[in-house]
Parts: C-alpha cells; sequence; structure tokens
C-alpha cells in the first residue's frame, strides 16, 4: 500500500520537516510493526493540487490511500481521523495544530493515523471480545491499534511515533510471555491486557445487547477522559459516525464507567 501524504499546514511545517518525519514513519512500519502484524504500507510525500483538501475528490493521491496534515480542523475538534470517501478510497487527517494545543507532537498523530489505516483501511472491521466492565459479557470491539495505549510513544531517530498494540491484543488469550502491545510498558506492575487500556488510553465497542456504540477508559483516569472528548465530540467524528452503520438502532455514543 502506497499511503500519499500531502501538506496543507501553510508552510507551519516544511516539506524538509514532513519528509523527515516520513522516513522515520516508514521505518517504524517497516522495522516495528510489519514484522507483528504482516501489514505493510509506504508513506509518500506528494504534491497539492489545490488551497484545501476535497474530500470526495483526491486529486493529490497518486497511491493507494490519502493522509492530510492540515493546520485547520475540519471536523469540529476531532484529533485526526480516517474514513471512506464516497469512491471507496481511505482517507484521513491530521491536523497539526490541534495536536499541539493537545502537547502531543503531530508526528506521533501522524504514526497513530497511519499505523490504524494500515490495519483497518475499510473502516469496517470488529472484533468479538469480553466487555471491559462485564467480562461474562461479549460485545465487538473496534480494531484500533492505538486507541488503547494512546497517550504512549517513543522516538526514533529523534522523532516521536505512537505505541500500538500486538495481534495477541485481541485473542483474548493471555499466553506465558505473550506480549499485547509494541512498548510493553508495566503499569501498576502489570503490562496490557489482551482487550485492555492503559492509562491515557481508551477502547469503543458495540454492545448488542444495548445497540449502542461505547467507550471505555480506567476509572478516574482525566487524560483519557480529556482525549476522549475531543477524538468524540465531534458528530462526523471516525468511530462516532462509521460504527453506527452496524447498530440496531441509531444512539450517541454512550461512556461507559471504567473499573
Amino acid at each position: 500500500m502506497i499511503i500519499s501524504l500531502i501538506n496543507h499546514t501553510n508552510g507551519k511545517l516544511t516539506d524538509e520537516e514532513v519528509q523527515n518525519t516520513i522516513r522515520v514513519i516508514n521505518r517504524q512500519i517497516k522495522e516495528d510493526y510489519e514484522p507483528y502484524w504482516s501489514l505493510g504500507a509506504t508513506l509518500r510525500l506528494e504534491g497539492k493540487a489545490g488551497a484545501k483538501p476535497k474530500q470526495q475528490e483526491p486529486s493529490d493521491m497518486r497511491g493507494d490511500a490519502v493522509l492530510y496534515l492540515w493546520d485547520n480542523v475540519n471536523v469540529a475538534n476531532a484529533l485526526g481521523y480516517h474514513e471512506r470517501n464516497n469512491r471507496g478510497i481511505p482517507f484521513g487527517f491530521v491536523f497539526t495544530e490541534l495536536s499541539k494545543s493537545l502537547g502531543e507532537s503531530w508526528t506521533v498523530t501522524l504514526s497513530h493515523e497511519a499505523l490504524e489505516l494500515i490495519g483497518d483501511p475499510e473502516v469496517n472491521l470488529l472484533v468479538a471480545g469480553p466487555h471491559p466492565a462485564n467480562p461474562k459479557q461479549d460485545v465487538f470491539h473496534w480494531y484500533e491499534m492505538c486507541d488503547a495505549v494512546q497517550a504512549e510513544s517513543y522516538e526514533i531517530d529523534g522523532v516521536g511515533v505512537s505505541n500500538f498494540v500486538l495481534p495477541l491484543y485481541f485473542t483474548g488469550s493471555e499466553e506465558v510471555g505473550g506480549r499485547n502491545d509494541f512498548l510493553g510498558r508495566p503499569h501498576d506492575g502489570k503490562t496490557l491486557k489482551s482487550f485492555g487500556v492503559n492509562p491515557g488510553g481508551y477502547i469503543g465497542f458495540f454492545n448488542p445487547q444495548t445497540g449502542d456504540h461505547e467507550t471505555f477508559s480506567r476509572k478516574g483516569d482525566a487524560e483519557a477522559e480529556r482525549r476522549m472528548k475531543i477524538k468524540l465530540q465531534a458528530k462526523t467524528a471516525r468511530r462516532a459516525i462509521r460504527y453506527r452503520r452496524f447498530a440496531v438502532k441509531q444512539p450517541a455514543l454512550k461512556k461507559v464507567a471504567g473499573k
């Protein structure tokens, strides 16, 4: 997969800066992500055809998908999202100014969005697993590679990139010596469990008993709450609308109390 990257930051990020970050994220995909997921892609900087990105007419795209770096916010207060346009082409946005206001480098947000686009380009995958507050009940988890560990990042050549979960995370199998995320940072003496969430992160799922899409974070996790509200409050934020296609009814996205 070739992911076209278009720099619409109006000079706030130079193409040289973007190229350096692309090189780093391509290393992350090749050296860190692909060996676990067996899924790869290459980001490539392209020129822009106009002053603004056109979601339904991605003339800038010369690959298989497109990500826009934009200094504005085209979906109110959404940190970044990927979705399909009407032609079925995967596309997404990384809002650099908003990333800055949240204290997160735009490079980490770009890494997050790129890895999730690779993992679920059509944005239509769900995985059966336990309800985070009621393990005896099965729900359908959003197939997101970074949300559960979204507050964690690491550096490659001095550039920040996002942590991500590993395939074992979605299996519910607590194998001896198994690893569920790339960094494996312990919290309260324990590393991330399958279908679990680390501090600052959140997960989402469709609950067939209620017909609702719900989100979950650790109890009292103010950072996760802040991030989640910013990413989900827009009516067209990536997961708030997308998974309602599969819902029995059309409710508002719910937040489940963490435990």
